[in-house]
Formats: structure tokens, sequence, C-alpha cells
């Protein structure tokens, strides 16, 4: 397998990118590596909102620790479910994550449902929470998508943008491979290249460019929930888009449609419409 990942159209040439580091004999995937920064910088922007807004630090890492776990758990359900051909012939399968296969939304779901049993079990607002939390998931999305840099994995059509990223075919998935790809397949020495969107580093801006808008949109809030309900919103808007170039999509049985790309257009909606009714009644009661 050629380790190579290039950006020709960036002069950027990465000669070797391993996908492991080895740790006392122990092979480390960068994918967990990278998912673990992820977790652990969204954790210290939940606690820096929570300090700003009167709330309790300390409360957040608690949730943490269950929110992580079921979220990871809720990543992978969502990611087997809608890619049951992979792993129907090899359960044992479903618990290898190293070399990917979370889906995002599937997290954000698992991680919701524990929010509210969080905030009943410590008497605390549900919808706070996750205005304060929101900003630490939108992090570790913001982070968390570079372990699929690594794997070689999460990206989208052929493009010749000046972002096109160029990888050799034997590191990638086959059946990530379209068949425009295999049109402008290019040899170089003998090793067979695509070129794609580089779809993780899309994402990965998005979210920057989100976790800023929510800072932001904080001071104006007029009710617990409406950050996280923008989130739904401005991160529903960059994934429609993102994924509707991928290629490893997972699609909605029988319709086909990709079940991501539904699902942000009914959150987008959704979170929409709950914030000008929101926003009406709260200026209602002022």
């Amino acid at each position: 397998m050629h380790m190579n990942i290039d950006f020709p159209n960036l002069g950027i040439h990465l000669e070797h990118v391993g996908k492991t580091v080895t740790v006392f004999n122990f092979d480390i995937a960068y994918y967990g590596i990278v998912i673990g920064i992820g977790i652990v910088a969204g954790l210290a922007i939940a606690m820096w909102q929570a300090r700003r807004t009167g709330q309790n630090p300390e409360d957040y890492i608690d949730l943490a620790m269950y929110a992580v776990i079921f979220g990871i758990i809720g990543a992978r359900i969502y990611y087997v479910a809608f890619s049951w051909d992979m792993y129907k012939d090899d359960f044992l399968s479903i618990l290898n994550i190293r070399e990917g296969g979370l889906a995002i939304y599937g997290g954000v779901i698992a991680a919701v449902i524990t929010v509210f049993i969080f905030a009943k079990w410590k008497k605390l607002s549900p919808f706070l929470l996750l205005d304060t939390a929101g900003l630490g998931l939108v992090t570790g999305q913001m982070i968390g998508r570079w372990g699929n840099f690594f794997n070689r994995e999460v990206f989208g059509e052929y493009t010749n943008s000046l972002l096109a990223m160029r990888l050799p075919v034997d590191a990638v998935r086959s059946s990530d491979i379209s068949e425009t790809m295999w049109n402008h397949v290019e040899t170089v020495k003998g090793v067979n290249y695509i070129q794609v969107h580089p779809t993780f580093l899309y994402e990965s801006l998005w979210c920057l460019m989100v976790l800023l808008l929510m800072i932001i949109y904080g001071r104006y809030k007029k009710f617990d929930g409406e950050v996280f309900l923008f989130y739904l919103a401005g991160y529903g808007a960059g994934r429609f888009w993102i994924e509707g170039i991928r290629t490893d999509q997972l699609l909605l049985p029988v319709v086909g449609l990709p079940v991501s790309q539904v699902l942000s257009g009914v959150l987008i909606v959704v979170s929409v419409v709950w914030i000008i009714l929101g926003r009406r009644k709260a200026g209602k009661k002022q």
C-alpha cells in the first residue's frame, strides 16, 4: 500500500501518512487519537462556556463521561444499520472501529437522549445543557473529521479544484471509487491515483464556522435550546451539501436516498421553524 497523500493544485505532497503509531509494540490508530483529541477539546470548550454563563463546569465533566460512551455506541449502531451488508456475515467486525465506521448523526441522536436523561437525574435544564454542550459537540466534529484524513475515507467525487486531494488507489476502499473517478485515474511511476473532493476538510472548516457563529449567536438567544437548534440548522446545511458529493453515502432502504442528506433537510426545516416560533413566544413574554 502506498502511503502518500497529495494536494497537487496547492503544491502539497505528503510522502508518508501512516494510519497507526506503534507504542510499546501496540498499534494505535491515528483515527482514535484524533477522536480523543476532539473529545478533550470539545469538553474544554463546553466547560469554558459553562463558566461564562454561570453554570457549574463539573456538570459537563460528568455529562461527557456518559455522552461520549453512548455517543460512540450510537454512532456505530447508526453506521452499521445503514451498512448492514458489510457486517451481516461477520458480526465481530461490528466491534472493530479502528478503521472508522462512525456516523455523526447517530452519535448526536444518542448524545441528545443522554442529555435529557442526565438533566432529569441532576435536576438541570436539558435545553441549557444542549446549548452549552453543543459548542463542545461541533468542536469535536471539527477536529474528529481529520481522523478520516488518516483513514483515506469520507471523500467526494472527482475534482480538479484548488483543494483537490490525490490518493493512491490501493490505499482506499474500492467501493468508494466511482466510475467517474476511474475515468480520471492518473498513473504516476506505475501507481494509480484518484483525485477527489476532500469532504472531510470541507466539513471541518464548516464546523469551525458554525462554532464561531454559535458563540456569537448565543449572546442574542431568547430561550434555552436556541443555540443548539442553530447548530442543528447550521451543521445540517453544510452536511446537506457535502453529503451530496460524497461517494460513501449511507442510503435509506427502498428509496435509495442518502440518509444523512434527508435527515439534514428535516433538521434544517424543524430547527428554523422552532427558532422562529420560540423567539416569537419569548418576545411576547417580555
